[in-house]
Parts: C-alpha cells; sequence; structure tokens
C-alpha cells in the first residue's frame, strides 16, 4: 500500500462531497461539502494541497449493468478538469454504485433525519467510495480504479 493521503470526491450536479484518507490509507473520513459551480476546483484544489494528497479519486456512477449515462459523462468531464487543474497530482476514475444509497442507509442508521442528510450525505457518499477505493487497493496492490488524462492544452483561438 503506497503511503500518502489520498482525497475521494462525489460529483453531484449541486454539491460535491470530499473525503481524506489517513497517510496509510487505511479509513476514509468526511472532508466538507462544496457547492458545485464557480470556485468548486480551486477549493478542491486546496483540500488537496491542505492535506498533501498524493491523489483524487472521483467517483464514476455506473448502473448495475454497468453502463453509464448523463451523470458519468459529468463526473468523467468534472475528473479531467480537476486533473488539469491538480497536475501533476494524480486523479483516478473509480466505480461508485450505490455509494449514495449506502450512504444514505448508514446516515439513517445512526440516527440522522433525511430532511437533515442533505448537508451530509455528499460527504457520507465521498468517505464510501474513497473507503471503497481503498479496500480495492490494499487487496489488489494497485492503485484503484483509472487515470483521468487532463485535457490538451489549446493551441490558440477555437475555430
Amino acid at each position: 500500500m503506497r503511503f500518502g493521503s489520498r482525497i475521494g470526491v462525489d460529483v453531484g450536479s449541486v454539491r460535491i462531497g470530499v473525503a481524506r484518507s489517513d497517510p496509510s490509507g487505511l479509513l476514509a473520513t468526511p472532508v466538507e461539502t462544496v457547492r458545485r459551480g464557480k470556485g468548486d476546483l480551486a477549493r478542491i484544489a486546496a483540500i488537496v494541497e491542505e492535506h498533501e494528497a498524493i491523489e483524487v479519486v472521483v467517483g464514476l456512477p455506473t448502473s448495475l449493468s454497468g453502463r453509464e449515462g448523463q451523470a458519468a459523462g459529468l463526473a468523467r468531464e468534472f475528473a479531467a478538469k480537476l486533473a488539469a487543474r491538480l497536475a501533476p497530482t494524480p486523479v483516478r476514475l473509480f466505480d461508485e454504485r450505490l455509494t449514495t444509497v449506502a450512504a444514505q442507509h448508514g446516515l439513517r442508521a445512526s440516527g440522522v433525519r433525511a430532511r437533515k442528510q442533505r448537508g451530509v450525505v455528499d460527504q457520507a457518499a465521498a468517505v464510501v467510495l474513497l473507503q471503497d477505493a481503498l479496500d480495492s487497493e490494499r487487496a489488489t496492490e494497485r492503485p484503484p480504479g483509472r487515470p483521468v488524462e487532463p485535457p490538451p492544452a489549446a493551441d490558440g483561438p477555437a475555430s
């Protein structure tokens, strides 16, 4: 297992849940919920720098059959922009099937009412995502998911 903190990112259309691991890569914990939109990449970059993360794991939402829908496309696009912003820190996409469902179930089981879940469910989903990625790396001895290549830099004005 590689040594160093990782950041988990659960991208939603309105909010982005952020979690981090301890440097040994054993345990994921919530960090914050970032509002999606202007300044979201800058805030995540600041979190990555603050925790001296060795990589960022972005959740890739797929259906149970493995198909990718609109949400997966948005996650891929966000991950590519984040990879460009964070380079040379690696960004990886990791299958996040059912992380939000698992997070909601866990919050409900711990007594958090549905109305109060909205503010923390994104963080909880990021924790589930990152913990799954950490467990995968420990089991396979390989980094989780697939690396994201930043988009090529534009050479000039678009035509």
